[in-house]
């Protein structure tokens, strides 16, 4: 028997029933549903956590609250998809502790870097009024690391405000998903 008609067989055997003709990429894509449905909830737990993290700290009366809440909100919704995705990528095939794995690190770690990347555009339009002109290799310097601080800035602030709700509501839905009631497998 040759090499590739090995692989074949052994990839025929270690496929789940009803995969063999779909890709590993294909089967990854999440539902309509699991996205219309789960980036709302999930945008709604990390303001909901980041409200919970400012009361809290006794800080749930700032100023700019309602715009705190908005970009954790939008940073979670937005960060739902390509998570989902890459998590779903990562655990199938894969044991229950390694979907539990794969999905609290993508959730977790989506969430942040997108919030984080919101919160750098936002810093960034604040300090733009006293930038150089756009294109040019001051602005090009200035935007950088103007980008690179805020998420400094937010990675060392805003973190502390998805605990403790955003961190029990992760390992919630990191065991739901990984548990494959969350139709992990089509």
């Amino acid at each position: 028997m040759n090499d590739a008609a090995a692989g074949a067989d052994t990839s025929k055997s270690h496929a789940p029933d009803g995969t063999r003709k779909q890709g590993r990429l294909a089967r990854a894509i999440p539902t309509p549903l699991q996205i219309g449905l789960g980036a709302p909830l999930w945008g709604a737990a990390m303001a909901l956590s980041a409200w919970c993290g400012l009361w809290l700290r006794e800080r749930a009366l700032t100023f700019h609250l309602s715009e705190l809440l908005l970009l954790f909100g939008l940073g979670a919704l937005i960060a739902w998809p390509p998570s989902l995705f890459l998590a779903r990528f990562a655990a199938i095939g894969r044991r229950p502790e390694t979907r539990f794995a794969a999905y609290l690190l993508f959730l977790s770690l989506g969430t942040i870097a997108t919030t984080a990347a919101l919160f750098a555009l936002d810093y960034r339009q604040f300090y733009a009024q006293w930038h150089a002109p756009a294109g040019s290799r001051t602005w090009f310097f200035q935007f950088t690391f103007t980008s690179l601080i805020a998420i400094f800035q937010f990675l060392v602030l805003g973190i502390r405000l998805y605990l403790p709700l955003g961190g029990l509501v992760l390992v919630a839905a990191s065991l739901w998903l990984a548990s494959g009631r969350s139709s992990q497998r089509r």
